[in-house]
C-alpha cells in the first residue's frame, strides 16, 4: 500500500507529464506514455483503491468514514498521485472541514454564484488535507420527497439541478478533481442496494439524465455509478450508462468510478460495461480480475483503456489547477464560516408571514422584543444533517437557540427544548414571541446503512475473504468461506435507528403538538422548520402567523437563522421544489420496494397534471420587501435558447435579493403544455432601485428524445411560450408568446412578490 501525494515542484515522471500537458500536450498521450511504463501489477492497481478490504474498513470503524482520503492507484516511483478522494457535499468530510449547509438549502439560494464560492472553499479545504477528488456533486433527481438522502441533492428540476451541479464543479475542479453522483436513478435509499428501476428510453433522457449531461458538458472529471439497478443491470456495471449514453452519445472523456463497497457486483463485467475504477478500497477487482482476465472474461485491452482514462484525468487536473500552498489553517477559517452563514440566510425561505397587529410578524427588532420562547427539541441540538457519507467534522456548531440568544440581548430567553408541549405552552403564554423549531434529524432522513444491509448473503458475498487474522469466518450459501460482515455498522453508527427514507411527510406527532399548543396560546408563533425536503403541513400552517423554512443550515445556521428573523438578512431564499396539499399528489412511493417504474411526472409538472394546486408552488419564497418585474427584452438568441434581460424594481424598503424564475412551454412540439423552469438568476436590489438582469434560457429542458437520431430533439423557438416570474404560474409573470420579442422588444408585467 502506497500513500503519497505529488509534491508541488517535484520531479518526478508524472510531474514531467503534468508540465508537457500545461505546455499543450494531450493527457491522453502523456498518460499512455505513463502507462507504458507501469508493471502489470501496477496497471491493475490503477483500477482500485490501494489500502486492502479489510485493513479498510477496520480503519473506518476506528478513524470514522473518509477521516483522511481514500487513495487509489497511487504509483510512487514514478510520483503518480492516484485519485485521493474525499466525500462531500455538505463540505470537506475529512478533517475539520466547513460544514455548509446541505445541498438543498443552497439549492433554495437560486444563486449559482455563490455556490461556485462554496465549491471553492471546499476545494481548498480538501487539498489542505491531501486529496485531490471531491465525490460531492450529488445531482440526483429526487422523484419523492420521502427519499432519505434529499438533503444531498439541489431541488427536483432538471433545470435547476444541473446548473447547481455545474457551479459546484466550476468552483472545485480550481483545485481538484469534481465528482458527479450518483448515475442514476438514485432516489430511494432504504432499498438501493436491490431495487430495480425500470424506465423508457425517453423519460430517462428527457427527465432523469440532463442534469448531469450538463455537468458533463462543465468539464466535470468524474461521474460516480450508482448502487441500484437500471432496466435490469446493476448502474456500476451497466454498458448502456457507461458507455453509449458517456461515451458514444455526450463524448465525454472523464473518468467513471464506483459508489463504495457494494457498487458493483462483477469485476470483469464493471470494466468492460466501462467503468474505470473501483472504489474505496481494494475488493473485488483484486480478488478476481486476474483470475477473469486468464479466464478472457475481460482483457488488457480494457485493464489499459480504463488506466489511461484515469492517469489522464489527473494530469488533466494538476496541469489546470491551483497552486499551494494549501495549509491546514485553511480549515473552517473565518472566511470559510462567513460563507457558510451568509449561505444559510440566503437560502431561508419565508413561507408565511401574516400580520399580527396591523403589520407582518416579520421580522423581529431586538429592541422592541422583551421576552421570547424557544421552543421544540431540536432548538439547541447539533444538527447539521444525517449521520452518513455526507457528515462534516465541524469544529463548531450554533444552534438556533444560541444565534437567537445572541441576536437578542436585552430580551428574556425562556428555552423549552425537551419536547415537553405542556412546559413549552406555559412559556409561550407569558412571552412576546413564541419561535418553535421543529423538523427532522438525522433519525428521520439520511443515508442508511442498517443491521439489515450487513446481513444480506448477496452483498456479503461481495467481501474478500478474511485473512487468517482476521477472526473466524461464516460459511456463505453455496459453500465457501464469507465473513459474517464488518462488525460495527462502518458508514453509520447506531444501525436501524439512522437514516433512510422518510415514513411520513407530516412532522412528527410530538411536533405538531407543540406547534399547536403554542400557537393557541400566543398570537405572535414563529415556526422555522428544520427539513431537506417538502414537509406536509396542513393539519397546522393556518394556526401560525408565520413558516421559515431554514432546512440544515450548517454550522453557522443559529447566527443566520438570527439574521433573518431580525431583518438583517431579507429572506431571499425560493422553494426548489413544491409543496403539495396531499401525499395523494405525490407519485407512488414505497421505500422496501424491490422493483419501481419511472415515468416524467412529478413534482409541480404531476400537481399541473391532476389539476391541482400547490399549497406552495415551485420557486416560492417570500420577503420583507416587495418585487416588480417589468420590461423583459431579448438580448441575445439562438436554436438552443436565449439571454433575457427583465428590469427588477424593489418597490419596497429593504435591500433585497430577488430570483428571477423563466417557465417555458411547447404549444405543439416536444410535451405540450407542460411547464418547465428554462431559466433563473438571483441577483441584489437595493430598496426603491431598479436592476436590469440578465437570465440566461435554455430550450434543453424542453427538448424531447427521439430515439432513431438517439439525441434529443430541441424545440422550435416559436413554439415556445415563456413565463417571466417570482414563481412557477406566477400570476404576475410576463408571458412570452412564441418565444417573444424580437431582439430587444419589450414587454411588461404588473407588480410580483
Amino acid at each position: 500500500m502506497t500513500h503519497i501525494a505529488a509534491r508541488e515542484g517535484s520531479d518526478t515522471a508524472f510531474d514531467r507529464a503534468v508540465a508537457a500537458v500545461r505546455a499543450g500536450e494531450a493527457p491522453e498521450g502523456q498518460a499512455k506514455a505513463l502507462y507504458d511504463r507501469l508493471t502489470e501489477d501496477e496497471r491493475l492497481n490503477l483500477l482500485d483503491g490501494d489500502t486492502p478490504f479489510w485493513e479498510g474498513m477496520r480503519s473506518m470503524r476506528e478513524e470514522g468514514y473518509n477521516a483522511r482520503p481514500y487513495v487509489h492507484g497511487a504509483i510512487g516511483r514514478l510520483g503518480i498521485p492516484g485519485t485521493r478522494f474525499v466525500d462531500g457535499p455538505r463540505g470537506c468530510v475529512a478533517g475539520k472541514g466547513t460544514a455548509f449547509p446541505v445541498s438543498m438549502a443552497r439549492g433554495a439560494t437560486w444563486d449559482v454564484g455563490l455556490e461556485e464560492r462554496v465549491g471553492e472553499v471546499i476545494g481548498r479545504e480538501i487539498r489542505a488535507q491531501g486529496g485531490n477528488f471531491f465525490g460531492g456533486v450529488c445531482i440526483n433527481l429526487p422523484r419523492h420527497p420521502a427519499w432519505g438522502r434529499i438533503q444531498e441533492t439541489y431541488g427536483d428540476d432538471p433545470c435547476h439541478l444541473g446548473e447547481f451541479g455545474a457551479a459546484l464543479t466550476r468552483g472545485a475542479q480550481k483545485y481538484v478533481m469534481a465528482c458527479a453522483k450518483h448515475y442514476a436513478l438514485n432516489s430511494m435509499e432504504n432499498a438501493r442496494f436491490t431495487v430495480d428501476v425500470t424506465i423508457d428510453e425517453a423519460t430517462l433522457h428527457d427527465v432523469y439524465l440532463p442534469h448531469f449531461k450538463r455537468a458533463v458538458d462543465e468539464g466535470v472529471a468524474a461521474v460516480m455509478s450508482a448502487y441500484n439497478s437500471v432496466n435490469g443491470e446493476w448502474a456500476g456495471q451497466n454498458e448502456y450508462l457507461l458507455t453509449e449514453v458517456l461515451r458514444n452519445q455526450w463524448r465525454w472523456s472523464g473518468i467513471t468510478v464506483s459508489d463504495f463497497i457494494w457498487g458493483l457486483r462483477d469485476a470483469a463485467k464493471s470494466l468492460n460495461a466501462g467503468l474505470d475504477l473501483e472504489e474505496p478500497l481494494a475488493q473485488q477487482r483484486a480478488t478476481h480480475l486476474r483470475r477473469q482476465l486468464a479466464a478472457g472474461e475481460t482483457s488488457w485491452d480494457k485493464v489499459e483503456r480504463a488506466g489511461v482514462r484515469l492517469l489522464a484525468a489527473q494530469l488533466r487536473s494538476y496541469a489546470t489547477r491551483a497552486q499551494g500552498p494549501f495549509g491546514l489553517d485553511l480549515m473552517a477559517n473565518e472566511e470559510a464560516r462567513a460563507l457558510s452563514r451568509t449561505v444559510a440566510a440566503r437560502s431561508m425561505v419565508l413561507l408565511k408571514n401574516d400580520e399580527v397587529g396591523g403589520a407582518p410578524l416579520l421580522p423581529l427588532t431586538p429592541a422592541a422584543v422583551s421576552s421570547i420562547a424557544v421552543v421544540g427539541r431540536l432548538a439547541d441540538a447539533p444538527n447539521m444533517g444525517d449521520h452518513g457519507s455526507s457528515d462534516v467534522r465541524a469544529p463548531g456548531y450554533v444552534s438556533p437557540l444560541a444565534g437567537i440568544t445572541a441576536a437578542f440581548p436585552g430580551a428574556k430567553i425562556a428555552a423549552i427544548t425537551d419536547g415537553d408541549a405542556a412546559a413549552a405552552r406555559a412559556i409561550a403564554r407569558s412571552a412576546e414571541v413564541a419561535i418553535v423549531i421543529a423538523g427532522y434529524d438525522a433519525r428521520d432522513e439520511g443515508e442508511y446503512v442498517g443491521a439489515d444491509t450487513m446481513r444480506r448473503p448477496e452483498l456479503l458475498a461481495l467481501f474478500p475473504p478474511l485473512p487468517p487474522s482476521g477472526g473466524r469466518p461464516q460459511a456463505a450459501a453455496g459453500g465457501g468461506s464469507r465473513p459474517a460482515g464488518p462488525g460495527p455498522n462502518p458508514v453509520m453508527t447506531a444501525g436501524d435507528q439512522f437514516g433512510g427514507d422518510r415514513a411520513s411527510l407530516a412532522l412528527r406527532a410530538q411536533d405538531e403538538e407543540i406547534i399547536r399548543a403554542v400557537a393557541a396560546v400566543n398570537p405572535r408563533t414563529i415556526v422555522c422548520i428544520v427539513a431537506a425536503g417538502a414537509v406536509m403541513m396542513e393539519a397546522w400552517r393556518r394556526e401560525v402567523p408565520a413558516i421559515l423554512m431554514m432546512w440544515y443550515a450548517g454550522m453557522e445556521g443559529g447566527r443566520a437563522l438570527a439574521d433573518v428573523l431580525t431583518g438583517v438578512h431579507n429572506p431571499s431564499g425560493r422553494l426548489p421544489f413544491s409543496i403539495p396539499v396531499s401525499s395523494q399528489h405525490l407519485p407512488p412511493f414505497d421505500r422496501t420496494a424491490a422493483k419501481v417504474t419511472y415515468d416524467r411526472f412529478h413534482g409541480q409538472r404531476l400537481l399541473d397534471k391532476l389539476g391541482v394546486k400547490a399549497a406552495f408552488p415551485h420557486g416560492f419564497g417570500l420577503s420583507y420587501t416587495t418585487f416588480g418585474i417589468g420590461e423583459v427584452a431579448v438580448i441575445e438568441r439562438g436554436p438552443a435558447g436565449m439571454r433575457l434581460a427583465a428590469t427588477v424594481t424593489n418597490t419596497g424598503r429593504r435591500d433585497a435579493h430577488h430570483v428571477v424564475q423563466v417557465y417555458g412551454r411547447c404549444r405543439q412540439g416536444g410535451y405540450p403544455g407542460e411547464l418547465m423552469l428554462i431559466g433563473f438568476a438571483a441577483a441584489p436590489v437595493a430598496a426603491g432601485k431598479s436592476v436590469r438582469v440578465e437570465v440566461p434560457v435554455s430550450f434543453t429542458p424542453l427538448a424531447r428524445w427521439d430515439a432513431s437520431k438517439k439525441t434529443r430533439v430541441m424545440p422550435d423557438p416559436a413554439d415556445v411560450d415563456l413565463e417571466v416570474g417570482s414563481y412557477a404560474h406566477d400570476p404576475s409573470a410576463v408571458v412570452l408568446a412564441g418565444s417573444g420579442l424580437r431582439h430587444g422588444d419589450p414587454a411588461h408585467s404588473a407588480a410580483s412578490r
